[in-house]
């Protein structure tokens, strides 16, 4: 495996000058479910990278086993042609020191591995690499991520947990104030993800946030299934599973301050599969199935 990113830190620099100009990141997102990966998402992840050329790093420390998961997938990358990948399982404190930040100089694709989101965000909110992340979306870099690396993409973060958890039963209500979230990286500022999700029928906990959230898209992504974030705030659908989308921005909506039930009318919903393109600014499906 090849450790050594060179240079880049000038371009960086004058890209991210000019974006601030434009007003709008340069950078992809590939959102990825969970689940088993199919070939044609992570095909997608080295190209947008650069291919034989990219440089990538994978943050593995949502995972449990961080120490295996990290260079399993920079090897995964490898053998899928990209040109440089390594994995760095780095502490919060080395994530502000200078010898990680030089680390990523020359960077153009990131990769956030599977596990518990709040592990993930512990280590890299609010510090300098997570700064240095935002510089590198911004001046084109593409930004993937699975399960867990999937859930830090969105501003608000689902973080699993509930606050009023029923015994053998997992966010069986469409309630307020009851599920968890916590802030994210931010990449994506216009809607909350979700993944996992028709496996895991995991519909209630995304309805009753985007009922209590209403300015925010809920993208509920299933397993082998990825959103390809392009710079135009469009996304298309890659994979073998759905997306399903929640749309109440037009909605009536209404809690009950007792008891916190949520009701709504006008609720939008889009059930996308391969192929399929979203407009996240317009809130409008653009193409339901591949021409």
């Amino acid at each position: 495996m090849k450790h050594r990113f060179g240079g880049g830190a000038v371009v960086l620099f004058v890209l991210v000058s000019a974006l601030s100009a434009a007003g709008q990141p340069k950078g992809h997102l590939l959102i990825i479910g969970g689940g088993k990966r199919g070939a044609a998402i992570m095909e997608k992840f080295v190209a947008l990278a650069g291919g034989s050329r990219a440089r990538v790093v994978v943050f593995p420390m949502a995972s449990g086993y961080a120490h295996e998961v990290g260079p399993e997938q920079a090897q995964e990358l490898l053998a899928l042609g990209c040109g440089e990948a390594r994995a760095l399982n780095i502490t919060r404190s080395q994530a502000d020191s200078d010898s990680v930040l030089a680390l990523l100089a020359g960077v153009t694709g990131v990769f956030f591995s599977g596990g518990d989101q709040s592990r993930l965000t512990a280590a890299l909110q609010g510090t300098r690499v997570e700064g240095r992340l935002h510089q590198l979306y911004a001046a084109g870099a593409v930004l993937g991520g699975t399960s867990a690396g999937a859930a830090v993409m969105s501003e608000v973060m689902i973080t699993g947990d509930e606050r009023r958890p029923v015994a053998d039963s997992t966010f069986n209500q469409i309630e307020a104030e009851n599920i968890v979230t916590a802030p994210g990286f931010g990449f994506l500022k216009t809607a909350i993800v979700d993944q996992h999700f028709v496996r895991r029928r995991r519909h209630n906990r995304l309805i009753s946030l985007v009922l209590e959230q209403p300015q925010l898209l809920g993208l509920g992504i299933d397993e082998g299934t990825a959103l390809w974030v392009k710079p135009d705030q469009t996304f298309e659908v890659i994979g073998d599973h759905g997306v399903i989308v929640y749309d109440a921005t037009q909605a009536q909506t209404l809690q009950d301050p007792e008891t916190h039930g949520l009701r709504a009318s006008g609720v939008r919903m889009h059930v996308l599969r391969h192929g399929a393109r979203f407009d996240l600014k317009a809130k409008k499906v653009l193409q339901l199935a591949p021409r």
